[in-house]
């Protein structure tokens, strides 16, 4: 990986960043930690693979709640087995739709909403920020990645009129 130090200021900066704007704000850090990796985990870049985190970890929020609310209406734990197995069917089947294609970012979805305990509000702001935070990581690894070319082709020129 030619530009590692680029990555590793870039996500190290803004981790920081967000640690501190999560704490302030009362949000859930690793949420937003999570939805970030399932911007970088997807293949689109960009606006685009920020929606696909935003989406595909969302519909993963619904699943969980439906699982949990479902099951909640039941005494026998085999009708929380059923809604997980159709939840889970359904996880993969909607990756159909191209703008729910990537099944583990539904999956990290779920997971978190087991995790919170289906606490919604706690869920969502940090989830849509995580995926903010990793489209800006990419933005700022880019610019870094241009900064470190420009400077290292100057010093290249500079080399060569002297």
């Amino acid at each position: 990986m030619e530009n590692r130090w680029q990555i590793a200021i870039s996500a190290g900066l803004l981790a920081a960043v967000w640690a501190g704007v999560a704490d302030a704000l009362h949000l859930v850090t690793w949420i937003g930690f999570l939805s970030c990796s399932t911007f970088f985990a997807q293949t689109h870049s960009g606006i685009k693979g920020m929606l696909m985190a935003m989406t595909t970890n969302l519909s993963g929020v619904f699943w969980g709640w439906l699982i949990i609310s479902g099951s909640s209406f039941f005494v026998s734990p085999l009708m929380g087995y059923t809604f997980t197995g159709i939840a889970t069917a359904a996880m993969c089947l909607q990756a159909s739709y191209q703008k729910l294609a990537f099944i583990p970012g539904a999956f990290i979805g779920c997971c978190i909403t087991f995790a919170m305990g289906a606490d919604i509000p706690a869920i969502i702001p940090p989830l849509l920020l995580g995926a903010v935070l990793g489209y800006s990581m990419s933005l700022l690894t880019g610019q870094l990645i241009n900064l470190t070319q420009r400077l290292q082709g100057t010093s290249v020129a500079e080399i060569k009129e002297s």
